[in-house]
């Protein structure tokens, strides 16, 4: 039986009272909700096998590049409804797995995609600048869609890597794989190959096996003792809220539509009841839950409401989720790695469009850091008012 808008709603109440339900009952919710999303995706990836066995492909400065395959196509069920591609390169770091050495790796990412932006967020909250580089990517215009190029480069090519787009480090890794490629995607600069882009869990792979490269004092996103719950609050922040607006985007169907829609800001009203006394998702410090929130409330306004039609409450009509938004911006490396103008304009580098958008026609008149900016008055909610963050304990 398929769960309803209702049913999730009641999950979310669940799962978002971390601190004053019984626990046992969280995992419980938990697990029904994560076994029902596990078959879904299970059932996707068979689809998506079948249904993309040939490739079609663009010739591209002399390099063969695979087109894109079509969310709306390969991602959407028999009721309409999207389900996410499964991340496909998953292995974790440490022993037996990929090891874990300074400059091995290349981050790339992309300023519009949410799912890639916490990953450069959290890279330099910790201070991993010299242990992983970094890159981004973004998409040209060509007669069709061939995914992320290094368009930011000269000659479009990453000049660590020497790609054009980012396809080519995946097939090198699988050349058999179907999805699409995707960011964030972190890369072995010795073989060129992706090795993970699980967006799920590369930021707990940079807080927990890259420890020894951080940054002295630097923040402790993942505390041991809070793993689970930040788990839990993450796992119901990617399907409410992350994942939440981009149902509603590439889904098929009114019945899926109206299902993400109403969950959406039902877990919307849940976060700004949880922010009533908080200063942070958690408490008194940043975690690794509060940058996934963020990188969605920070393009809510100014582009995903375009996606979500009618909107019910923009950002700024929620006082506590809209002050919170603006107490995260205000740090360094949240501030550094947020891109407005290209989250509110994506599509300036098309010239010629008759009908612009507001955001298109007065884009550069727009103050965003003056809105972003403004006092919040969120540190009376800590009882560590001068600190966002609690200190990584150093070995």
């Amino acid at each position: 039986m398929k769960v309803t808008g209702m049913n999730r709603t009641t999950v979310q109440r669940n799962l978002l009272r971390i601190y004053s339900i019984d626990k046992k009952e969280n995992g419980i919710c938990l697990q029904i909700c994560s076994n029902k999303t596990e078959e879904k995706i299970e059932e996707s990836q068979k689809k998506g096998d079948s249904d993309m066995a040939e490739f079609d492909y663009e010739v591209v400065n002399g390099r063969k590049i695979r087109v894109r395959p079509v969310e709306t196509v390969s991602e959407v069920d028999e009721n309409g409804y999207f389900v996410r591609q499964p991340n496909h390169f998953t292995e974790g770091f440490g022993e037996g797995k990929n090891p874990v050495e300074a400059g091995r790796y290349r981050l790339v990412w992309a300023k519009l995609c949410h799912w890639s932006n916490r990953a450069s967020i959290v890279r330099e909250l910790l201070g991993l600048d010299e242990a992983i580089s970094v890159n981004m990517v973004d998409h040209a215009e060509h007669e069709k869609n061939l995914g992320w190029e290094f368009v930011y480069d000269k000659d479009n090519v990453d000049p660590v890597l020497d790609i054009q787009f980012l396809s080519e480090a995946y097939y090198k890794a699988d050349d058999d794989y179907t999805g699409r490629t995707t960011v964030p995607a972190l890369i072995d600069v010795k073989t060129g190959k992706v090795v993970n882009n699980d967006y799920h869990k590369l930021t707990n792979y940079f807080e927990v096996d890259f420890k020894p490269f951080r940054k002295k004092n630097a923040p402790d996103l993942y505390p041991e003792e809070l793993r689970n719950e930040i788990d839990e609050m993450n796992y119901w922040l990617f399907d409410n809220i992350n994942n939440g607006v981009y149902k509603t985007t590439f889904c098929r169907s009114k019945e899926a539509y109206w299902d993400a829609y109403n969950s959406f800001y039902a877990a919307m009203d849940l976060l700004e009841e949880r922010l009533e006394n908080r200063r942070f998702l958690f408490g008194d410090y940043v975690t690794d839950s509060d940058v996934r929130l963020y990188v969605t409330l920070a393009r809510l306004d100014i582009r995903y409401t375009h996606q979500l039609g009618h909107t019910k409450h923009p950002l700024f009509t929620y006082k506590n989720l809209w002050a919170y938004a603006r107490d995260l911006y205000q740090i360094p490396a949240f501030k550094n790695n947020t891109y407005f103008k290209d989250f509110a304009n994506p599509d300036n580098k098309k010239q010629g469009r008759t009908f612009e958008s507001f955001n298109a026609r007065f884009l550069d008149e727009i103050d965003f850091d003056a809105y972003w900016g403004a006092p919040h008055n969120r540190a009376r909610l800590s009882s560590d008012p001068g600190n966002k963050f609690r200190t990584e304990k150093q070995d």
